[in-house]
């Protein structure tokens, strides 16, 4: 793992040009150490990020610009920009725009744990097919829930 530099990441970039295609989302990494990992993400209408446990990891989203509906622990919620939403580890969430305009927003976790490597793998799979994604994720202490039973 490398040591931050001191200085600016630039609107629009990203560490060493990085920009990874996860499940039809945009992410940009801006900054990358042991203890903490951020990343610019671009979410398009109706995508989402299904519900999932970091049991190793807290996680933060800071909205800049749209609207963000969570499902946390259970409960529902909605962001939008200038709200903060925080995600401790072991909490089952999920992160849904379900909105028809773009959502853009800055998530970080800390610690790192294995996450920055997860993405890499994700953005180079031949197809982000659910069940190897799900499978991929498990490997790298992102747990996925199955979808609810149907009534």
């Amino acid at each position: 793992m490398q040591t931050m530099a001191a200085g600016v990441t630039k609107a629009n970039s990203g560490l060493d040009g990085i920009v990874w295609n996860i499940l039809g989302q945009t992410y940009v990494p801006k900054q990358l150490n042991e203890a903490s990992f951020a990343w610019h993400a671009t979410l398009p209408p109706t995508t989402f990020v299904p519900p999932h446990v970091h049991p190793t990891q807290d996680e933060f989203v800071y909205m800049l610009e749209g609207r963000m509906d969570a499902l946390i622990d259970g409960k529902e919620f909605v962001a939008t920009a200038g709200d903060l939403i925080k995600l401790p580890r072991g909490i089952p969430h999920g992160l849904f725009n379900k909105s028809d305009q773009v959502l853009k927003c800055l998530f970080w976790v800390t610690p790192t744990r294995k996450l920055y490597d997860l993405f890499w793998a994700i953005h180079s799979m031949k197809e982000q097919n659910p069940p190897d994604v799900v499978a991929l994720s498990t490997k790298h202490e992102v747990n996925f829930l199955p979808p609810p039973a149907a009534a």
